[in-house]
């Protein structure tokens, strides 16, 4: 079969091949999935530069969310039937013509959502999600400041946190370019980060419920500064990779009344898999009500998945992509 992988680590798409590799089978409590589409992520460029815990050996097929038809049911697994409609949530592999999940990882996909935008909901939209839903737990009323708003995570939380009641929506971007995009996704305040953030923030409508931040730990004194009394805030990346900063000191967190957590969806899948895809059927549940509309940007083939990966390294991404596959 056909398949994208990374030869070793590397900063740009260099290192980066499609290949005929010999086709995975499932092993006992794991399905195997013909896939259509693959979605793509920045988790995918964590993994091309080497970050410790996202590959195992080298080369290494990315890929962390797929749909597609089931191929094979490995043993004990029961509910599946070959050629159904499922989206999953896999552990690597999914740039590729076929790629083994954990059954307990794999749903169904509704008829009427395309399996374009079923391979953007594992990983996204399904994060989102959790974040919100479980995490912080967004109450009715409540504000929610994103950084990064305009890529998939953010685009799916601009529409999920209404729905929890979320009254004030407040997205920063790292470039004017991208503000357009954050402003269509559905946040009502979009901000260029600059070092002005924290008073720009609170100028907007005063501080704020919850807090969702990929940046590591690298903008959390402006998190802290802009957090109102009872502020839940949610650490879910490292995009600009390095060592995170020490946390602040309890005495300041009690003080301001405020919580950090930490988010994985990776580490999740892992440890509670049933969570993610109960979460991951919420999320269809929405899309198929229409309450959730996931745009995607659709690359063509495996060979341009590596441009993407540059596009995203350099912060230069304003959509969320999915690749064709199969």
């Amino acid at each position: 079969m056909r398949a994208l992988r990374f030869t070793e680590a590397a900063i740009d798409s260099s290192r980066t091949e499609v290949a005929d590799v010999e086709p995975p089978t499932p092993e006992a409590g794991e399905i195997s999935i013909d896939v259509a589409f693959a979605g793509i992520n920045f988790a995918d460029v964590m993994a091309r530069r080497g970050d410790a815990g996202y590959v195992l050996a080298w080369p290494w097929i990315p890929g962390l969310e797929v749909a597609g038809t089931v191929r094979e049911v490995g043993a004990g697994v029961t509910g599946f039937a070959r050629g159904q409609r499922v989206a999953a949530l896999t552990s690597g592999g999914g740039f590729a013509g076929i790629s083994v999940s954990n059954a307990a990882l794999v749903v169904g996909v509704p008829e009427v959502v395309d399996l374009s935008i079923a391979a953007a909901a594992p990983i996204a939209a399904t994060s989102a999600w959790l974040m919100l839903n479980d995490v912080a737990r967004v109450r009715s009323g409540e504000s929610v400041l994103m950084h990064a708003a305009s890529g998939g995570v953010g685009r799916a939380v601009a529409q999920l946190a209404p729905i929890l009641g979320a009254r004030r929506l407040v997205g920063t971007v790292g470039k004017a370019s991208k503000a357009d995009a954050a402003r269509a996704a559905g946040w009502g305040t979009v901000i260029v980060r600059s070092p002005f953030l924290a008073a720009d923030v609170l100028a907007d409508g005063g501080p704020v419920d919850v807090i969702l931040d990929a940046s590591g730990t690298e903008l959390l004194d402006i998190d802290l500064e802009v957090a109102a009394p009872g502020a839940r805030i949610v650490h879910f990346g490292n995009a600009g990779g390095g060592s995170a900063q020490p946390m602040p000191e309890f005495s300041r967190l009690r003080r301001g009344n405020v919580a950090i957590a930490g988010f994985s969806i990776t580490s999740l899948a892992a440890t509670a898999p049933a969570r993610v895809a109960r979460a991951m059927r919420e999320v269809f549940d929405h899309i198929a009500g229409g309450r959730l509309a996931l745009d995607v940007v659709t690359v063509a083939s495996l060979a341009e998945v590596g441009a993407v990966h540059d596009l995203m390294a350099g912060g230069n991404s304003v959509a969320k992509y999915v690749a064709v596959v199969s």
